[in-house]
């Protein structure tokens, strides 16, 4: 399948692999690359650039394909070493960024002369409309239903895609909520020009992560996610357990006096416990309503090409046969 996506990226298939904190090692990233989609590597789950660097060379020890890494931009005061991070991805030859978070417009003109194409998650068309003023290449769409960080307007893919497509001029792919053949050719419906996986991709083989982490997503329905630090405007969609009950009901008892450090027990440094050691009830981590969609632990070669052959089986015969 050719879109705009598989052409700026060089990628068979128009699937990305999302960044996902303590999830997108190389060994996971080399997986999705390797079965044509686009493998993402998370930047600041490395401590150092110096980690960083070593983790790009495994990688490319393991695929000759295309992949990307993940630099989520941070509004902290101690913020890592982003200039430092930039030039090991520059000097790793990686060709592929995914910026998240804050404005990536200062490293914009590094990665350009390097040759580096930038995909920037948006939660709201027009921060969309911004990263595309700013230069970035394209942008990926995520609605309310992702895991993670879905923003504060709370507005869902199918009326998210659409306003998408309306309004934006660079290519964008669909986030949140795509699992299937079946998010895929309804993303492309809607302007789309492929999809990113999180959640999905956290149940396949090759994830780098404890056997209990996919088992409770295997388990889940869409019914059992929960957000978590709205009140703190920094909204996380959350596989639900013990300690998310505990946050929301500190939560509801602070009210407006909540602070960060009310709930930072259960959410600071959860990740490494969770996906490491697999204590996934020890805190918050990010899961998708998607979960719900979630029935296996393919290898991700077997999940890409279901995906593509089930959306070309339902391109070609059930949709062309409506006609």
């Amino acid at each position: 399948m050719k879109t705009r996506i598989t052409e700026m990226f060089g990628i068979e298939h128009p699937i990305i692999q999302g960044g996902m904190h303590y999830v997108g090692f190389a060994e996971l990233a080399a997986a999705v690359s390797n079965a044509g989609g686009l493998g993402i590597i998370t930047g600041l789950t490395q401590k150092t650039p110096e980690d960083l660097a070593n983790e790009i060379a495994r990688c490319k020890e393991m695929t000759d394909k295309p992949f990307g890494v993940n630099v989520t931009f941070l509004p902290v005061v101690n913020a890592p070493d982003y200039p430092g991070i930039i030039k090991v991805i520059i000097d790793g030859g990686v060709k592929v960024v995914e910026t998240a978070g804050n404005n990536p417009a200062e490293y914009l003109p590094a990665l350009k002369e390097a040759g580096v194409k930038v995909i920037h998650k948006c939660t709201a068309v027009r921060h969309a409309l911004k990263a595309q003023k700013i230069g970035c290449d394209a942008v990926s769409v995520d609605g309310f239903e992702c895991g993670g960080h879905p923003g504060e307007d709370d507005i869902p893919n199918m009326i998210l895609l659409p306003r998408a497509a309306d309004e934006l001029e660079i290519p964008f792919v669909s986030s949140g909520g795509m699992a299937d053949a079946r998010s895929l050719v309804a993303s492309l419906a809607m302007g789309a020009e492929g999809m990113n996986m999180g959640t999905r991709f956290l149940a396949t083989k090759e994830a780098p992560v404890h056997e209990n982490v996919k088992q409770a997503i295997l388990e889940a329905t869409e019914l059992d996610t929960r957000l978590v630090m709205r009140p703190l405007r920094n909204t996380e969609r959350v596989l639900n357990n013990p300690a998310v009950e505990k946050i929301l009901a500190t939560e509801k008892a602070k009210g407006k006096e909540l602070e960060f450090g009310d709930i930072a027990a259960e959410v600071a440094g959860v990740y490494p416990r969770v996906m490491m050691e697999g204590e996934v009830e020890c805190g918050a981590w990010s899961c998708g309503m998607v979960a719900g969609l979630i029935n296996d632990i393919p290898t991700c070669d077997e999940l890409i090409s279901r995906i593509m052959n089930d959306a070309e089986k339902m391109i070609r015969q059930r949709l062309s046969g409506m006609l």
